[in-house]
C-alpha cells in the first residue's frame, strides 16, 4: 500500500514536498514513480528512478523545478515541487512497479506500475 501526503494550496514560484509511503511492500525492491492528473487530462509521468536512486527520469515539463529522491532505509519516496505553475495544478499519485529498474518506457508508462497511492491535490494558485 501507497499513501502520498504533502499536497495542499500554494502561490505560483512556491514550494511543496510530497511524500509517499509505502507499507506492506518494500520501497527499495521496486522502481517508483510520481505522476499527475490534472481535471480533464490523462494521467502523466512526472519523474521516476530504480531501486536504488538511478537511473533517474523527468517529464520535461519539470526538470529543473522538481526533485525526486527516496529513502529505501525509512521507505519513503519524495517529490520536492519548486517555481510551481498553475498548470501544476492536478492530483499527483506514486506508484511502484514490480521491476526493480526504470528505464525508458518502462518509466515512463503508468502501466508498468502495478501499486498505486491514492493520490494528493497540488492546487497553485495564479
Amino acid at each position: 500500500q501507497l499513501q502520498a501526503s504533502g499536497g495542499g494550496l500554494v502561490q505560483a514560484g512556491g514550494s511543496l514536498k510530497l511524500s509517499c509511503a509505502a507499507s506492506g511492500r518494500t520501497v527499495s525492491r521496486s522502481k517508483m514513480g510520481w505522476f499527475r492528473q490534472a481535471p480533464g487530462k490523462e494521467r502523466e509521468f512526472v519523474a521516476g528512478s530504480s531501486w536504488n536512486g538511478g537511473n533517474l527520469y523527468y517529464a520535461d515539463f519539470v526538470k529543473g523545478r522538481f526533485t525526486f529522491s527516496r529513502d529505501n532505509a525509512q521507505n519513503v519516496v519524495y517529490l520536492q515541487m519548486n517555481s510551481l505553475k498553475f498548470e501544476d495544478t492536478a492530483v499527483y499519485y506514486c506508484a511502484a512497479g514490480e521491476s526493480y529498474y526504470c528505464s525508458g518506457y518502462g518509466c515512463h508508462s503508468e502501466a508498468r506500475y502495478k501499486y498505486w497511492g491514492q493520490g494528493t491535490q497540488v492546487t497553485v494558485s495564479s
